[in-house]
């Protein structure tokens, strides 16, 4: 019986993790140790990675890794309740980096969280990674093979042959063969699902495992509590229908919205992150 994929944050980072701390932290000579148990009291996520680290010249730390799918505005708060208790927990001073995978409208990501109550300040300083800014070479280069699912959103490498070149780096170790429905995922977002269809495999059961998958699921339920259930999720539809088909996904909109079925309205959420064409969300709808 086959092992089932792991395709978790986790996952990524331990392929070559001594790179990827001095990539995201820009500290040479920095190794990598320990990958440490980030579940808090009150958080528990699969996209934060905890690392225990060692540098000659910084001496042991830990690197906070938040990969976050979308810039949200409680993000600064949400990187200083991480630092903390990863502190508290662990006894060692703590260097947070917040990954932002999909370009948003923020056109400034802020890399402090500030408070002054009274004259009591608070103040964390995080480290930001936007991978729409990182030059695609740095995945093949450095390497980076954590990087490699993300190609298509990175600087340079929305065109076909660069993604190709990704898919058969995956295709050729085991280690990194079951990232190519992650790479598929994410090509969604800049080739035409048809191309991306015939030259890669689509593997529903491991997106399913995919925490952006997951990740997507949870913007439609949280934007359905703040905006009242059906009009949260029919923005998180009209989101990624536009980030996948461009205007002609958004033409689907005028249909799905006369949809009042919170569940139907759900499984459509899920087809959109899923689909490889409009065809498919026309036969669902």
């Amino acid at each position: 019986m086959a092992k089932p994929a792991d395709v978790s944050t986790k996952k990524l980072i331990s392929l070559a993790p001594d790179n990827w701390v001095r990539w995201v932290t820009q500290i040479p000579n920095l190794v990598a140790g320990e990958i440490l148990n980030s579940e808090f009291q009150w958080i528990s996520r699969e996209s934060d990675v905890l690392i225990r680290v060692t540098s000659p010249q910084h001496g042991e730390f830990m690197l906070l890794n938040e990969l976050q799918l979308r810039y949200q505005s409680k993000m600064p708060r949400r990187m200083r309740a991480y630092a903390a208790l990863a502190e508290e927990k662990y006894n060692l001073p703590t260097y947070p980096v917040l990954i932002n995978i999909l370009k948003t409208g923020n056109n400034e990501i802020p890399t402090s969280f500030t408070s002054n109550i009274a004259g009591l300040r608070a103040i964390q300083d995080y480290r930001v990674i936007n991978l729409w800014e990182v030059d695609v070479n740095i995945a093949f280069q450095q390497p980076l093979p954590s990087l490699l699912p993300f190609v298509p959103i990175l600087k340079g490498g929305e065109n076909e042959s660069t993604i190709r070149e990704a898919l058969q780096i995956l295709r050729a170790d085991e280690q990194l063969n079951q990232l190519e429905t992650v790479l598929a995922f994410f090509a969604t977002f800049v080739l035409e699902s048809a191309l991306i269809q015939e030259i890669m495999r689509w593997d529903m059961t491991v997106l399913h495992e995919s925490p952006w998958y997951q990740e997507i699921l949870r913007e439609g339920e949280a934007r359905g509590e703040a905006r009242g259930e059906a009009r949260g999720i029919l923005s998180s539809i009209e989101i990624n229908l536009e980030l996948k088909f461009g205007d002609n996904g958004l033409q689907l909109m005028r249909q799905i919205t006369e949809i009042n079925d919170i569940e139907r309205l759900k499984t459509i959420l899920r087809n959109v992150v899923t689909a490889n064409s409009i065809e498919e969300l026309q036969q669902v709808l």
